[in-house]
């Protein structure tokens, strides 16, 4: 009993008391009430016998009253009350047995109903024979029907005494009955109550034991001054009592782990500083390299204008446009500082890029182009197409024989995405090494080239999606590599 309470929410524990107690005590009160009202019915039925022959022994003399009267006055009241209580008569009698039996009081009843009915039938003929005149036979019918009236009065007092006396031990009997029932319904009123006070108590400490419990170890954390020497408390219901227990008891956990952490800082404070220190010695070497990186770029470029410069004046064409696609290249790189470029930048990248290779190989390098070019204007990260274009020939068509191998860019609209596909027709790659590379398993060193892995981080970071980038390939089929831009308000 006491762990099914302690599983229940506290409304239903009360409800479930309530209704409990309530069932107990109409279940108490409906036994008493009928055991007591059924005792009450046998005692009004003891005396019932002889009231009935009281009753039917004062009818039959106002039928003879009125049989006298009428036949004596031959007044109207007299014959009014004669057919009355004849009526009254009848319907008693026919509660009267009329079988053969060998019961005595069923035979007395068929006694008393026979001459019942021979008496209404003589003094029947005699109201008929004094509306005849005839004297002498209705004076002889009023005397057998005295003789009757007189003889049943005499029967049914003799048979009332009887059942005066049998029903008076059956009386004694039926109140010592009586009694008894008092004294079991109050047994059982008290077992009723003692339960309705057990069922109370049980729902009492199972609400109170629990908070008194609870009280007990927040005083107990306080007299300590410190949590992390104390013990959980053991949850042992599943209340809401239940549930603001094992919320102190993770308190008391994150309070125990709060304090081994500051701990921790305080032990590790002291190393702390001195790795600050040098890290901020690295900060400072790492700041001088990029400054370095920086004017590297600079340099190249602002030599690569002067032999520009150089070659013009002496009339080398080939030269001159070799050495500008070199610098445009790399000015790209020194001044495209920011996260977004047009698109129709990366493509002219990408070209300086090919013309560079072309003129490198002696134009071994096909490239081909299909550009949608309302989709030139289009924001996109810098630097995604030339590594990606710079993948394909580095492991995808340089091994080919000459003129064989052929990059494709296209730039194509598809829903609401811009879409940048680079593809060639070389030796393919391994569904392996693809799915490692989507799913970045691999370090960069261990991949086709760090380009793809650097476009696809850079990719992520900007647009927070993975699904931007894709790459299928095929052994010796070619491998394509498409970027979807989504084109938002603003990005068309």
């Amino acid at each position: 009993m006491t762990n099914f309470f302690a599983n229940m929410k506290i409304s239903r524990k009360l409800v479930a008391v309530f209704l409990a107690t309530s069932v107990i005590a109409m279940c108490v009160n409906v036994f008493v009430f009928f055991n007591l009202n059924q005792a009450l019915e046998k005692i009004n039925s003891v005396f019932s016998s002889n009231i009935s022959l009281n009753e039917l022994s004062d009818n039959l003399n106002h039928i003879h009253s009125g049989l006298t009267g009428y036949l004596e006055t031959k007044g109207t009241d007299d014959l009014e009350l004669y057919y009355a209580s004849s009526q009254s008569m009848n319907e008693m009698m026919r509660s009267l047995n009329s079988d053969i039996t060998d019961n005595s009081v069923e035979l007395a009843e068929r006694d008393i109903r026979n001459m019942l009915e021979t008496y209404l039938k003589t003094a029947d003929e005699a109201i008929q024979a004094k509306r005849g005149r005839k004297i002498d036979e209705y004076t002889a019918k009023y005397e057998e029907c005295s003789k009757i009236k007189d003889y049943l009065n005499t029967y049914i007092q003799a048979i009332n005494n009887e059942q005066f006396r049998i029903n008076s031990e059956n009386y004694m009997t039926l109140v010592n009955t009586f009694r008894y029932t008092q004294i079991m319904s109050m047994l059982i009123f008290g077992v009723a109550s003692v339960m309705n006070v057990l069922l109370i108590i049980i729902l009492t400490s199972t609400i109170t034991r629990p908070l008194t419990r609870l009280s007990a170890k927040a005083e107990e954390i306080i007299s300590a001054g410190s949590p992390e020497n104390v013990e959980p408390l053991e949850v042992r219901s599943g209340d809401e009592v239940g549930k603001v227990t094992m919320a102190f008891n993770e308190m008391l956990a994150s309070i125990k782990d709060y304090i081994a952490r500051i701990r921790t800082q305080l032990i590790t404070q002291s190393e702390m500083k001195e790795k600050n220190l040098l890290m901020e010695t690295h900060l400072k070497d790492a700041q001088l390299k990029y400054l370095q990186s920086q004017i590297n770029p600079h340099f190249l470029f602002n030599t690569l204008n002067a032999g520009a410069q150089l070659a013009m004046m002496e009339g080398a064409d080939r030269t001159v446009e070799y050495i500008r696609n070199m610098a445009d290249f790399f000015r790209y790189n020194v001044k495209k500082s920011s996260e977004t470029v047009k698109l129709s930048e990366e493509i002219e990248l990408v070209d300086s890029y090919m013309y560079i290779l072309n003129v490198r190989y002696a134009g071994e390098m096909l490239f081909e182009k299909d550009i949608d070019e309302s989709l030139l204007n289009v924001m996109v990260p810098s630097m995604i197409i030339q590594p990606l274009v710079e993948n394909s020939i580095k492991y995808g068509i340089k091994d080919l024989e000459p003129g064989e191998g052929k990059v494709t860019l296209s730039v194509y609209r598809e829903d609401k995405m811009c879409c940048i596909r680079v593809s060639d027709n070389g030796v393919g790659t391994d569904e392996e090494i693809i799915e490692k590379i989507m799913s970045n398993e691999k370090k960069p060193s261990e991949t086709r080239g760090v380009g793809i892995t650097n476009v696809m981080a850079r990719l992520d970071l900007f647009y927070n999606n993975k699904e931007v980038f894709e790459m299928k390939s095929r052994k010796n089929e070619g491998t394509h590599v498409t970027i979807k831009i989504p084109l938002e308000d603003g990005n068309v």
